[in-house]
């Protein structure tokens, strides 16, 4: 599966995005795909992706499998069960 969070870098939000990434990254040892709405709109259109922070567990045939949106990071363990 694949998993991506798209956020802009430049908000207020975006540092406490980045140390979640990191967090998870350290504790995991996997990365998490990061896309910049402004560079990306298709993939934002497609996925009716309209607030940022998003994270999307996407399945092998591009289906949203789970969904989390704003500034409340899910917990690690709930995004990490999407990538096993």
């Amino acid at each position: 599966m694949r998993v991506v969070c798209i956020f802009r870098d430049d908000q207020d939000y975006s540092r406490s995005v980045n140390e979640w990434l990191e967090n998870f990254r350290r504790q995991t040892g996997r990365e998490i795909e990061v896309i910049n709405p402004d560079e990306n709109i298709n993939f934002c259109e497609t996925y009716d992706i309209v607030e940022y922070p998003t994270i999307l567990a996407l399945g092998n045939t591009g289906d949203v499998r789970a969904m989390w949106r704003g500034k409340d990071l899910p917990l690690i363990n709930e995004v990490l069960y999407y990538m096993i």
